[in-house]
């Protein structure tokens, strides 16, 4: 097999049907776990207010991912417009729920990653991607039938479809899912998506049964795996004590995890007074404490 993975797809044209099997699930919609059946071809918007252009923030080598993604010469990201989540907190809303961004071809985006490529960048890292999947893999087929050999991230925040995850199957090489909540009081509350729970333990069992655990080069890169994400928040310690069970227990132990201490109260975060505050270091350590004692041991 090749690496990445998707470079025999592309050599058989696979690529390009895995596109199109992409694009009968989104109209009517159902990429996502909402399954809402906008028709987006028609230029119906779906929960996530994406028609079927794709919508471009921003595209530049991040040095603020996991050293693992990032190493020494960035992660060549790629920030889509929408979601498919209403977090209350997002700390990316202007993109989000502001829908900031620019409509962009499939030739455009494979240039990009093509450019990022030449910058030196260590992978290709698309963020928020589920609701423009069809368009993305088209995009991967174009820049890979150009040069294109690095590793694809999917940065998501696991409120995915495991009908669509699976015809990812071979093209993504590591999976970075933000598992946010275990108790669908939180789900309901603050993504107004009380399945959370269910629907991410299902997509990142799916992930990990894709890609396995993250594996490394000798320079500490990540090449392919899962890289699990879990943002601590004021008050949310079933959510946090869950989802470390959760990855200990199902995932496994070897689960590189990243219990992430950056919260700050944005978006609408004001009008939830529990969550209207930063986090105490305190929280945050007791949270790094019981992963350790719960045998993780990869990430932090």
């Amino acid at each position: 097999m090749s690496y990445p993975a998707y470079l025999d797809l592309a050599r058989t044209g696979e690529l390009e049907r895995r596109a199109e099997a992409l694009a009968a699930l989104q109209s009517p919609c159902r990429l996502c776990a909402r399954q809402c059946g906008a028709r987006r071809r028609e230029g119906e918007l779906g929960e996530c207010r994406a028609a079927t252009d794709m919508v471009l923030a921003n595209a530049f080598p991040h040095f603020g991912e996991e050293p693992p993604v990032t190493g020494q010469r960035g992660s060549g990201t790629i920030f889509l417009a929408h979601c498919n989540l209403h977090c209350v907190f997002c700390q990316n809303f202007d993109i989000s729920h502001r829908d900031r961004g620019e409509k962009t071809s499939v030739r455009q985006v494979a240039d990009l990653m093509l450019a990022l490529r030449r910058e030196g960048c260590h992978n290709i890292n698309f963020v928020t991607p589920t609701h423009f999947s069809p368009q993305i893999v088209a995009a991967v087929a174009d820049a890979a039938a150009r040069g294109l050999e690095l590793p694809l991230v999917w940065n998501c925040g696991g409120y995915e479809s495991v009908e669509a995850l699976r015809l990812l199957d071979g093209i993504v090489d590591i999976y970075m899912p933000d598992i946010k909540f275990m108790t669908t009081e939180s789900a309901q509350r603050y993504s107004h998506a009380p399945d959370y729970p269910e629907v991410v333990r299902a997509a990142v069992l799916e992930m990990k049964r894709q890609v396995g655990d993250l594996e490394e080069d000798a320079c500490g890169i990540a090449r392919r795996g899962l890289l699990v994400r879990h943002l601590v928040m004021p008050g949310g310690e079933r959510d946090t004590e869950g989802v470390l069970r959760f990855v200990a227990e199902e995932l496994g132990r070897d689960t590189y995890i990243n219990v992430m201490d950056q919260y700050r109260p944005m978006w609408r975060a004001m009008e939830y007074p529990e969550i209207a505050r930063a986090l105490s270091g305190p929280q945050w350590e007791r949270a790094a404490s019981q992963a350790r004692s719960l045998g993780l041991h990869r990430g932090f």
